[in-house]
C-alpha cells in the first residue's frame, strides 16, 4: 500500500509540474500580447501629448463661453430649428438639411434645400444646390466656417470677437464688429444667415414685392417701422424682417421671447439677435466630442480597440492625415486645420434645369465648383475648401464638399493617392445619387494646383489601412451623435403651426 501510495504521489507531482509547465507557455502569449498593448498606449499616449489632444474640449464649451447654458433659450432654438416658419417658402428650416436622422448633417451627396417634396431622408427630392450640408454637430469650436470658409472668426477663436467676424457682402465686417456686447461667439453670427439664403431657406417667392430697391425701413409687424443701415443691402435685412413678421404675429412664439427677454414681455418686437441667440444656444447643446479617443486621452486605455490604435499611430504618422486634420491650438480637438486646400475631389456636378438644379455652377461647361474664389476672387484659391472636420464622420453618408465619395474607405483612399482616384473615378460606382453622374468636369486644372501635400502617393498595407479606417470610422464616433439620440429632439408640434417635415429614419422616436 506504501508503494502505490508512493507512486501515485510521484503520479500526482509529476502532473503538477507538467501542468505549471503547460501553464506558464499558455500565459506566455498573453504576457506578451499585454506587453504589446502596453507599448501600443505608451506611443499613442506620447503621439496625443505632443499634438496637444487632451480629449477634454467637450468640458470646456461653458468655460469659454464664460456662462451656463441656457436650456429654456436652447429649447425655443430647438423649436426655431425645426419650424419651416423662419424660410419664406414654407418648406424648409434648418432641420431640413441639417437631419437629426444623419447626425445633424446631410442626408444627400449634394444638398436639397427649397422647392422639396417636405421629406428629410433618402427619399429627398427636389433641385440641388452646389454642395453638401456639413453637420452642426461640434461647429461651436469652429473658427471657419462653411466649405469655403466664408464665415470666420479674425482671430482665429469662434468664442473671441476682438477682431470681429467676416462674413460676405453685404455683412462684410460691420455687421458683427470687434467686440459686439451680444454677439459674441460665431455661431450666433452665422445663425443670422441661413434664412436669408434663398436656395436654402427664404425661397423665390416668399419675398414677392417686398424684394426690390433698397429700402430705408422695413414693417416691423407690430404696427411699426425699423431703419435700415446703409450697409444692409436691398436682400437679406429685408427677408430677415419677414422672418420677424411671422414670429411677432404668433402669440405662442412672442410668449416664449418674452420669456427669456424681458423687452418682448415689455411689448418690443422679437428681433434677430434674438433668433440668432436662440439657433445658436441650440447647437450649443450639440456638441458630441466624448469619443474612444477622448476617452483614451482622460486615461482609459481600454476605450479603444488595438486596431483603432494602431490607426491612430498611422493617422498621426506614416498617413500624414493630422497634416490637415489636425488636433492642437485653432484646430480645438476638431481633426482640421481650418485652412483651405485644394484636394483633387472629382468635380461633379447635378444635371440642370427647370427643377434640376438652384445653382448655375462655375467654369466654362458650368460644371466645375471654384471654392474659396468664389470669395476670394483670386484663381490662386480655385478648387480649395475648408478642410472637413473628422468627428463623427461615420455618420454621413457622403464625403467632401460634393459628396462625390459615399463609402468612408474609399474617401481615404482619395487622400492617400489623389491622381489614381481622380483618374478611375466613376460616379455611378461611387455610390452618388444618379442625377449627380452625368456632368463629371475634366480633372487637368484641379490636379494642376493639387495641394503639395497630396502630391506624392502614400502606401499602406492592407492592414494598416484597415486599421486607419478603424480609427477614423470607430476611434472618432460619439456614440450621442447617432440617431437614436437626436430624433427624440424633434418636437411634435411648433409654435407655428405648420407641418413638420416628414424625418426618414426617425419614424420610431
Amino acid at each position: 500500500m506504501k508503494r502505490n501510495n508512493s507512486r501515485s504521489l510521484h503520479r500526482s507531482c509529476g502532473m503538477a509540474a507538467l501542468l505549471s509547465i503547460c501553464l506558464v507557455f499558455v500565459s506566455l502569449p498573453a504576457l506578451s500580447q499585454k506587453k504589446d498593448d502596453g507599448v501600443l498606449d505608451q506611443q499613442l499616449q506620447k503621439i496625443l501629448h505632443k499634438a496637444g489632444f487632451t480629449g477634454r474640449v467637450e468640458s470646456s464649451l461653458e468655460t469659454r463661453l464664460q456662462r451656463k447654458l441656457n436650456p429654456q433659450l436652447a429649447d425655443l432654438g430647438r423649436l426655431l430649428f425645426f419650424d419651416v416658419a423662419g424660410g419664406l417658402h414654407d418648406d424648409n428650416t434648418c432641420a431640413g438639411c441639417h437631419s437629426p436622422s444623419s447626425g445633424f448633417g446631410d442626408t444627400q451627396s449634394i444638398a436639397i434645400g427649397v422647392q422639396n417634396n417636405l421629406i428629410v431622408g433618402p427619399n429627398r427630392s427636389g433641385p440641388r444646390n452646389q454642395r453638401r450640408t456639413p453637420s452642426v454637430v461640434n461647429t461651436a469650436f469652429y473658427p471657419k466656417l462653411m466649405w469655403n470658409g466664408r464665415f470666420s472668426s479674425l482671430s482665429g477663436d469662434p468664442f473671441d470677437n476682438s477682431q470681429g467676424f467676416e462674413f460676405p457682402l453685404p455683412e462684410g465686417t460691420t455687421r458683427f464688429p470687434p467686440n459686439d456686447p451680444i454677439v459674441k461667439q460665431l455661431l450666433v453670427a452665422q445663425a443670422h444667415i441661413p434664412p436669408t439664403e434663398l436656395v436654402e431657406v427664404a425661397g423665390f417667392t416668399g419675398t414677392a414685392g417686398t424684394i426690390g430697391p433698397r429700402f430705408d425701413q422695413f414693417d416691423d409687424g407690430l404696427g411699426g417701422v425699423v431703419p435700415l443701415p446703409d450697409e444692409s443691402g436691398f436682400r437679406n435685412e429685408p427677408i430677415r424682417q419677414e422672418v420677424l413678421k411671422r414670429l411677432n404675429g404668433n402669440a405662442i412664439y412672442r410668449k416664449i421671447f418674452g420669456a427669456l427677454f424681458p423687452e418682448v414681455a415689455s411689448g418690443a418686437p422679437i428681433d434677430f439677435t434674438m433668433f440668432g441667440r436662440a439657433i445658436a444656444e441650440f447647437e450649443f447643446t450639440q456638441v458630441y466630442a466624448n469619443a474612444p479617443l477622448d476617452k483614451f486621452a482622460r486615461g482609459d486605455t481600454h476605450a479603444m480597440v488595438s486596431t483603432q490604435k494602431r490607426g491612430a499611430l498611422i493617422f498621426f504618422g506614416k498617413g500624414q492625415c493630422s497634416a490637415c486634420h489636425s488636433v492642437g491650438g485653432q484646430a480645438n480637438q476638431m481633426f482640421s486645420d481650418f485652412q483651405m486646400h485644394n484636394i483633387g475631389v472629382p468635380q461633379i456636378a447635378p444635371l440642370f434645369g427647370v427643377g434640376l438644379g438652384n445653382v448655375i455652377f462655375d467654369g466654362p461647361n458650368e460644371d466645375e465648383d471654384f471654392g474659396l474664389e468664389q470669395i476670394t476672387g483670386d484663381s490662386n484659391d480655385r478648387y480649395k475648401f475648408r478642410s472637413s472636420p473628422l468627428r463623427n464622420a461615420a455618420l454621413q453618408p457622403a464625403f467632401f464638399h460634393n459628396g462625390a465619395f459615399t463609402r468612408i474607405e474609399d474617401a481615404i483612399r482619395h487622400h492617400l493617392d489623389v491622381k489614381e482616384s481622380v483618374n478611375h473615378y466613376n460616379a455611378a460606382e461611387a455610390g452618388v445619387d444618379p442625377d449627380q453622374t452625368h456632368r463629371l468636369a475634366a480633372s487637368g486644372p484641379m490636379l494642376e494646383s493639387l495641394d503639395p501635400l497630396l502630391g506624392n502617393p502614400i502606401r499602406l498595407s492592407d492592414q494598416e489601412f484597415r486599421n486607419l479606417v478603424s480609427f477614423v470610422r470607430d476611434a472618432l464616433l460619439d456614440g450621442r451623435a447617432r440617431k437614436s439620440h437626436l430624433c427624440p429632439l424633434i418636437p411634435d408640434s411648433v409654435p407655428s403651426g405648420m407641418p413638420l417635415l416628414s424625418f426618414e429614419g426617425c419614424s420610431q422616436r
